[in-house]
């Protein structure tokens, strides 16, 4: 399979020649990457090279091998189909939604009504203080935890900190691993980890709209400890480094891959912090630090982890907007509606439905099938050490999203 694995990095090096987008992270030698800027092969010379390595790969028997080889077997005939599927979209090729998640992700999402949506905004009707309709009166008791700019570094470097410290605890990092933070205007997304090898990431923010006290958290959590930034350094540590596994010196963001990053970010967040730790710590730590109420600690999150119920109706606006049900502005309103985004932070979420597509699936559904899977051997919130060690033996191994399920 070595020979399959250097060939799937220079694969994916050749899409990146016509998907600027595609390679996210490359730490591999050098002059693959420059001879694959060099030669441009056509979409079609890479198909073609693609499916000839997948007929060989399905030739290769593992019944005999390892579990960790047969999960490697099992990772990259899964990256290399998703690999024919972005090339064939490079082409031309139109999937349904569902389709196309399936063949980029290995996974879709499920379908939900808008009565499914309104049953959760009866209940945030209720909660909520004020008048108005519930998308005015979320958005104004929202206003009231921003994160003023000018606090932004010192909160965010206190909660990655925190994060990185209670990491430490359960897993053992990389001695030499590090970080850089960057805020950013103009992007699509409200945070990304860029991880450049050698266990060093560099995390940027985007400022172009206001940030929440709960991003503070969740942003340290997902794209630093326990999340995108060790996930990166353990494969890399472990399966590149360790094994000389190839194909773990480049990453393809619209790949399998990228559910089990996505998804083990976001549940690493209830992995590193319990409900209960989180919110003393924001009460003690990071409210103080950006000079807000302390005192709403509770009532913020109530309402906050009632909010998060509608994560789903944003797969349901790109899923409209992407197989043409929907209209922009059909979307952006239906985002407003059931998402209870302002106007301004629907816009953004329509411009990464265009830029990302089926992507968004990796976070809420990623979320769920990590959570079912951990929970399913064991690690449940009242056995933290169990939930650790499975989380760990997750993030440093290739099992992907068809492989949570079994």
């Amino acid at each position: 399979m070595n020979r399959i694995a250097e060939a799937y990095v220079k694969l994916v090096l050749a899409v990146g020649q016509h998907d600027s987008d595609y390679v996210d992270a490359y730490h591999g030698p050098e002059e693959w990457m420059k001879k694959a800027k060099k030669d441009k092969k056509s979409l079609e010379e890479i198909l073609n090279s693609a499916k000839r390595k997948l007929n060989t790969l399905r030739e290769i028997h593992t019944s005999d091998r390892s579990e960790l080889e047969q999960l490697r077997h099992q990772y990259l005939t899964k990256q290399l189909e998703s690999l024919v599927a972005r090339v064939q979209m490079l082409q031309g090729r139109k999937f349904s939604f569902d389709k196309e998640s399936k063949a980029l992700y290995d996974a879709v999402a499920p379908t939900y009504s808008e009565e499914h949506f309104e049953t959760i905004l009866k209940e945030l009707d209720a909660m909520l203080p004020g008048s108005g309709s519930v998308q005015q009166r979320h958005e104004s008791f929202k206003n009231q935890f921003v994160i003023l700019k000018d606090k932004l570094d010192v909160v965010f470097k206190a909660a990655i900190e925190e994060c990185r410290t209670r990491t430490k605890q359960h897993i053992e990092l990389p001695a030499n691993e590090s970080f850089t933070i960057e805020y950013v205007t103009n992007k699509a997304w409200s945070g990304y980890n860029w991880f450049k090898g050698n266990s060093h990431s560099l995390i940027q923010m985007n400022t172009d709209l206001p940030i929440f006290i709960d991003r503070a958290v969740d942003l340290a959590a997902h794209e630093g400890y326990p999340g995108h930034h060790v996930y990166n350094a353990l494969l890399e540590q472990n399966l590149l480094k360790k094994n000389g596994w190839m194909e773990f010196s480049v990453y393809a963001l619209f790949s399998p891959q990228s559910l089990i990053a996505e998804g083990t970010a976001n549940y690493g967040i209830d992995v590193v912090f319990t409900s209960e730790d989180r919110r003393s710590f924001e009460r003690d730590v990071l409210f103080r630090l950006a000079g807000l109420d302390a005192s709403k600690v509770e009532q913020y999150y109530m309402i906050h982890a009632l909010f998060m119920k509608l994560a789903y109706a944003g797969n349901e606006a790109a899923r409209g907007y992407l197989n043409g049900t929907m209209t922009k502005d059909e979307t952006i309103q239906w985002l407003m509606d059931y998402a209870l985004l302002s106007r301004e932070r629907a816009a953004q979420r329509t411009k990464f439905f265009e830029n990302y597509r089926s992507y968004v699936i990796n976070y809420n559904l990623g979320q769920d099938l990590v959570r079912r899977y951990i929970e399913s051997r064991g690690g449940t919130s009242d056995k933290p050490e169990k939930r650790w060690a499975e989380f760990t033996n997750l993030i440093s191994s290739p099992r992907l999203p068809s492989g949570l399920l079994a």
